[in-house]
């Protein structure tokens, strides 16, 4: 099965949304941040969403993503949606 990180995360945000330079995705408390406090709106939490589905090979229902507010909330979902596609 394959395995979602918050190095994961961090890597498509970077690729997808860019970063502003005020924005520490390195950072201890990155996993608990808010995206809207990173500076990552709808069109960025999108953009995740489109990329996560191609690399991994789920589908993310629209807006399901959305309710997640931190890379730890959507990690976890996304955890869960591929433990669900291989079982």
């Amino acid at each position: 099965m394959a395995q979602f990180t918050f190095d994961d995360i961090r890597r498509i945000l970077r690729a997808s949304g860019g970063v502003d330079e005020q924005t520490d995705l390195d950072g201890e408390h990155f996993a608990d941040t808010a995206f809207t406090d990173l500076g990552y709106d709808s069109l960025a939490l999108l953009e995740l969403v489109n990329r996560i589905e191609r690399e991994y090979g789920i589908e993310i229902p629209d807006g399901d993503l959305a309710h997640t507010h931190t890379p730890r909330e959507a990690l976890a979902y996304v955890q869960a949606r591929l433990t669900e596609a291989h079982v």
